[in-house]
């Protein structure tokens, strides 16, 4: 199991120039490793047919991959004798982000989908540089040992959990300061609760009147955190609009205009997790619906949707449910608003009409209907798929979801573990 850790650092004067220079070599080495592919790409993307019958023929090349760019690296530090001072393990990251970019654009992500045309990074956009291996003690009291950087003062607001490693640390640069963010890696297999309840099982229907309703009826506020800034935000923006580009005093409100908008952002990430928290001490299988809410987002609620932040909240109530041990199952949304809850008659209703009523008696709030029938999906389909998880002599299995239509909840037993 993978977690992540962020604090916040508090670097001295002479640090901070010196993160900064890192990220100002780690965004010129990124453009340059990108220029040099679309400099390949370019050359040999022509067909064969589209050439002119008279033309110059550029002497062949061989395509710049990762293993060819990182062998560059050396030669960079004797042309560039500066970049010594940056740790290797920092460099070779930059030219695998350079490798996954370049690549989602020409072939794709795993599900196929192609990126747009990499864009060279500004010296402002290039934020954060990577170790991607480091030692496990590299975290000590309220220090961070840093390969080639030194040790940083860190705000431990938290401890890191028993039994973890640390795997990687990334140093970004946000509006109000650096940050480390942590990546945790535990051996052991989280298991989840062998004894589910039929009490402990509920359904969450996300909306825009409000944030989010039970199966049980509970209903959460929607807390509209964008909606509430905009007066602020809006005469933020203005004052950028007016400042002189290229200016002091425009860079000076562009910072004020990020700072008020990471306010927004961490408002709304507490909100999200202190909402997960308190389903997770209710319930111990919540049954969600499966959203495109990139497809939803094309509307004209966009605006209302990016700022409820549906996809931010499914995402850390999977992960807070999994590191606790409980389930969440994703159904269908196909029809959960329209068919009666009672009864499974269709009943069509405008987005407007926010009242179910059914010929079977059944009258019940448009959205307290559709998370009943979320929960009865989730309970109603028996395919499971279960993951064998070996703890001391037993044999736990986790059950997830395998159909596109609706998860299935079913009985999680502990087995006898034979030695094999």
């Amino acid at each position: 199991m993978n977690i992540a850790h962020q604090y916040k650092l508090r670097p001295t004067k002479q640090q901070v120039i010196e993160i900064e220079r890192w990220l100002s070599m780690c965004c010129a080495q990124y453009n340059y490793l990108l220029a040099d592919r679309f400099d390949w790409w370019e050359r040999n993307r022509t067909q064969v047919n589209a050439c002119p019958l008279v033309c110059h023929l550029p002497e062949l090349r061989d395509n710049p991959d990762y293993y060819s760019q990182k062998k560059t690296l050396p030669r960079l530090k004797t042309t560039h004798p500066w970049y010594g001072e940056v740790y290797s393990q920092v460099l070779q990251d930059v030219v695998k982000r350079v490798k996954i970019t370049f690549d989602r654009f020409l072939k794709g992500d795993s599900n196929g989908l192609r990126s747009g045309r990499p864009r060279f990074k500004q010296r402002n956009r290039y934020r954060t540089f990577l170790y991607p291996q480091i030692k496990n003690d590299c975290l000590q009291d309220n220090l961070i040992n840093l390969p080639m950087f030194g040790k940083v003062k860190v705000i431990l607001h938290r401890p890191l959990p028993d039994g973890f490693k640390i795997k990687t640390v990334s140093i970004t640069r946000k509006a109000d300061g650096y940050y480390a963010t942590l990546s945790l890696e535990d051996d052991t297999v989280p298991t989840i609760k062998p004894d589910f309840s039929p009490e402990s099982i509920t359904g969450i229907d996300v909306g825009l009147k409000e944030f989010l309703t039970t199966a049980q009826n509970e209903t959460v506020a929607i807390p509209q955190h964008y909606r509430k800034a905009q007066k602020r935000l809006k005469v933020i923006q203005k004052r950028v609009s007016r400042r002189k580009q290229g200016s002091s005093r425009r860079l000076k409100a562009i910072k004020q205009l990020g700072l008020q908008h990471k306010k927004v952002a961490d408002k709304r990430r507490n909100f999200h997790f202190k909402t997960a928290n308190n389903l997770l001490k209710k319930y111990d299988v919540i049954a969600h619906e499966d959203l495109n809410v990139k497809g939803l987002a094309r509307t004209n609620k966009a605006k209302s949707i990016h700022d409820a932040g549906w996809s931010n909240f499914l995402s850390i109530l999977q992960t807070k449910a999994e590191n606790a041990g409980l389930l969440t199952v994703a159904v269908s949304a196909y029809n959960t608003s329209q068919n009666c809850s009672a009864c499974g008659i269709k009943v069509s209703k405008e987005l407007s009409e926010r009242w179910h009523s059914c010929v079977c008696g059944c009258s019940f709030d448009r959205d307290h209907n559709a998370a009943i029938n979320i929960m009865n999906r989730a309970v109603g389909h028996s395919v499971l798929k279960a993951k064998i998880l070996r703890s001391d002599s037993w044999i736990v299995l986790e059950a997830h979801a395998l159909t596109s239509k609706g998860g299935a909840l079913g009985d999680v037993t502990l087995v006898p573990f034979t030695a094999r």
